[in-house]
């Protein structure tokens, strides 16, 4: 064995060993897909009718999965569902595997914050009109077509829009009537209304930990059953 073999050896084991309590396999060695990046976002429930669960983000380093952080999740107060079945309205939040657009916030984004960030104004707006040319987009003013009644009034949402960063449920192609306007925001009052919410302070944590030449994705989904996260 080559001079260093030995302590090279027992770093990587410990490094392997770190990324999850009790040295099994970490989570998304053992997902079907985590988006061809280096950083992703896991929100798990323990099945599709939880309103919580937990929220942990993850660094691929020199080939293992390191768990960077953790905190509990939030997510729809009608629980989850398949994303490619969700219908708007319902209440629940899109299993699946999505990336991450850009983030917004009405506060300044904190310090070391890479991925592009758009500040909230009061003429800021999230179009969920199915009618509108602007549907599941943000916007700015709000357009004509989009009726105020089907849209999001962003500054009107101080707390879970201090901080926030958009997922990209049906967004690249959005097909009308399965719901626009999903973000991992900062907790409101309780369970959202189809998307998933963390503390204040993890949000603020992610923003400066995200880097967007990593290509971080977000994964959602059950422990085990159809929507398991491990099959995303």
């Amino acid at each position: 064995m080559p001079p260093g073999a030995v302590a090279a050896l027992a770093s990587a084991s410990l490094l392997t060993l770190a990324a999850v309590p009790g040295g099994g396999p970490p989570l998304p060695a053992r997902m079907a897909d985590t988006g061809g990046g280096t950083q992703l976002i896991v929100a798990r429930a323990a099945s599709t009718s939880s309103t919580t669960g937990t929220l942990t983000w993850w660094d691929r380093r020199r080939g293992t999965w390191v768990r960077a952080g953790s905190a509990p999740a939030r997510f729809g107060s009608a629980g989850l569902t398949e994303g490619g079945t969700r219908r708007q309205g319902t209440n629940t939040t899109p299993t699946g595997l999505y990336g991450l657009p850009f983030a917004f916030g009405l506060r300044r984004a904190p310090g070391g914050t890479d991925v592009p960030y758009r500040r909230v104004r009061q003429d800021s707006w999230w179009c969920q009109d199915n009618r509108s040319r602007s549907y599941n987009r943000w916007t700015e003013p709000r357009p004509a077509d989009c009726r105020a009644a089907e849209a999001e009034h962003l500054a009107s949402y101080a707390t879970p829009y201090a901080y926030a960063l958009v997922i990209g449920f049906n967004y690249d192609r959005p097909v009308r009537g399965r719901g626009a306007g999903v973000f991992l925001h900062v907790n409101g009052r309780g369970a959202t209304a189809g998307c998933v919410s963390v503390p204040r302070d993890t949000m603020r944590r992610l923003l400066a930990w995200a880097d967007p030449r990593r290509s971080p994705h977000i994964a959602i989904g059950t422990a085990s059953g159809g929507t398991a996260v491990t099959r995303y």
